[in-house]
């Protein structure tokens, strides 16, 4: 059998409210490019927003469900609690003082595997990191918010997922995913992804506090990259056959999906590369209208009436 190999981080995917608030943060604040506009498959009333570089490439994109009605989540074991973005070594100083000049609260720089590290949360709590880290040669997305491109966000760097025991999703990681445990210090144990590209680390924090509530501020689930739908079902059978309870192969429009929890709790998805955000509309454009899949378009004037206006970046 071989081993499941993805190649890094798809896209982190978590729980808003407000979503006029959520895009005037990630867009504005964060400098991110709001690249789709869509609904959640599974709950049309909703949005499902998404960001990222220029063209929403795999491994820069954070989305969000925005539920209005949402309750207040819980960091805790069974969550993903952190997601890491890298930005260039000598951006962290322009960052601590453009978050600053924006009233977000910043932790104190913190040192971790040699690559500092600052902390803040976003409007609904959900914690992001900035790390300063080298050789990350993405562009990011440099139109947005008077960022300058030399200090543009480039893309996913970790996340970090907290655990009540390290060995179960450890075992995971390294066995089944074909991970690489290497770092070991400060209670955070730190897996490598194969390849060399940028985006590829998971941290399992474990042994800590109480269980998370998903909710609002929270992540709802990781995403791996496969390079492909063929690749992505023959890792999906080497799932089941471990034992995991797997989805079927979900088709979201612009990659399919298959979806598993870790031992732990935390949902974990494989998605693809392909087709990408460009399939429904030109590159200049991602991002400025609703898009829906073709099964719910019958339906676009009550999902449209349902939905709550929007005031996008110029």
């Amino acid at each position: 059998m071989n081993p499941i190999l993805p190649h890094g981080l798809h896209h982190v995917t978590a729980v808003a409210t407000d979503p006029q608030r959520n895009i005037d943060f990630y867009t504005t604040v964060l400098g991110l490019r709001l690249v789709k506009r869509t609904v959640n498959f599974d709950r049309p009333e909703l949005y499902h927003l998404y960001y990222g570089d220029e063209s929403g490439r795999p491994s820069t994109l954070l989305t969000f469900f925005p539920w209005p009605e949402a309750p207040d989540g819980k960091q805790g074991t069974g969550l993903a609690t952190a997601t890491a973005f890298s930005i260039p070594p000598e951006s962290l100083g322009w960052w601590q003082q453009h978050l600053a000049g924006l009233k977000v609260d910043v932790d104190a720089p913190v040192r971790r595997t040699d690559e500092e590290v600052i902390a803040f949360r976003d409007p609904d709590g959900l914690v992001i990191e900035l790390v300063a880290a080298e050789g990350d040669a993405r562009s990011g997305w440099d139109g947005a918010a008077g960022i300058p491109a030399e200090h543009a966000v480039r893309g996913l760097h970790a996340i970090t997922v907290t655990e009540a025991e390290l060995e179960p999703t450890a075992e995971l990681l390294s066995g089944m995913l074909g991970m690489t445990l290497g770092d070991e210090s400060g209670g955070r144990a730190r897996f490598t992804m194969s390849g060399d590209n940028p985006g590829t680390l998971v941290d399992v924090a474990a042994g800590a506090g109480d269980k998370g509530l998903q909710a609002g501020g929270t992540v709802h689930h990781v995403a791996f990259r496969a390079p492909d739908r063929e690749t992505q079902a023959q890792w999906r059978e080497q799932l089941i056959e471990s034992g995991a309870k797997v989805t079927e192969i979900l088709d979201r429009q612009y990659f399919t999906s298959i979806y598993f929890r870790e031992p732990g709790g935390v949902l974990f998805e494989i998605a693809t590369d392909q087709p990408g955000f460009t399939v429904d509309e030109p590159l200049l454009e991602l991002g400025r209208s609703l898009k829906l899949p073709p099964w719910l378009e019958p339906d676009r004037e009550q999902i449209e009436n349902t939905l709550p206006s929007l005031r996008l970046p110029s």
